[in-house]
């Protein structure tokens, strides 16, 4: 602005189709470590989320395990991958009603 006042620099908006355009299991263009693999947590594999867990967690978690919780009612997407977010949420309300 010539008149003194403040001045903004515009920046072009993110747009969140773009975050996640790497197709599941593609190898991540800005990864700090050699051979990762970029990971979809809203469309994930049902190996892959086993995998996930038993990174994460003390049990080995195996895919046999994560295809009966989608037997018994757990959330899919429309091609059969998994939402992490999703997932997580009905296994807490499955242990939830466990205790009832």
């Amino acid at each position: 602005m010539s008149d003194g006042g403040t001045s903004f620099e515009t920046k072009p908006a993110l747009n969140p189709t773009a975050l996640n355009s790497a197709a599941p299991n593609s190898t991540a263009p800005n990864s700090t470590a050699p051979n990762s693999i970029a990971l979809n947590p809203t469309a994930l594999t049902v190996a892959d989320v086993a995998k996930m867990l038993s990174a994460a967690g003390r049990q080995r978690v195996t895919p046999e395990q994560i295809g009966a919780d989608v037997a018994a009612g757990a959330p899919t997407n429309a091609d059969g991958t998994i939402n992490l977010v999703f997932y997580a949420a009905w296994l807490a309300k499955e242990m939830a009603n466990r205790d009832d």
